[in-house]
């Protein structure tokens, strides 16, 4: 039986730049870097960034993304910071929380968010997705 999410793995094209983007922009924690990789901590959660030539040149068209959780006190500074690193803004918030949703040098699909899983569900209390279903 899954545990939870060991850890994700983001192809990178330039391990410098991704490394201080998502040090100093995004905030992770590093915890080792190599010539071709590094092990970043988002929480307690475990990102690898890994230097690969096939890396993405835009990106993708899909919803899929990345959201990083942050302290709903620290959400403005951390947006404005990454806002001031000139990233390119994917889409606007419409759910509920403060989110920031980015690109990332190679194009990732990022967001930071100031709610969690207990949030999002008091939220769909209120306002139900169509055809939802509870399980929990």
């Amino acid at each position: 039986m899954v545990t939870g999410i060991n850890h994700l793995t983001l192809a990178v094209s330039d391990l410098d730049r991704s490394f201080t983007f998502y040090t100093q922009v995004v905030g992770l924690e590093p915890v080792v870097k190599w010539a071709r990789g590094a092990y970043l901590l988002a929480g307690g959660d475990w990102i690898c960034l890994s230097l690969d030539d096939e890396t993405r040149s835009s990106p993708l068209p899909e919803y899929t993304h990345i959201a990083f959780g942050v302290d709903s006190e620290a959400f403005g500074s951390c947006a404005q910071a990454i806002r001031e690193q000139g990233v390119t803004i994917w889409k606007e918030n419409r759910s509920e929380g403060d989110s920031l949703y980015f690109l990332d040098p190679d194009n990732h699909k990022l967001e930071v968010h100031s709610g969690n899983l207990e949030s999002r569900l008091a939220e769909l209390r209120k306002k139900p997705y169509e055809e939802l279903e509870w399980f929990a």
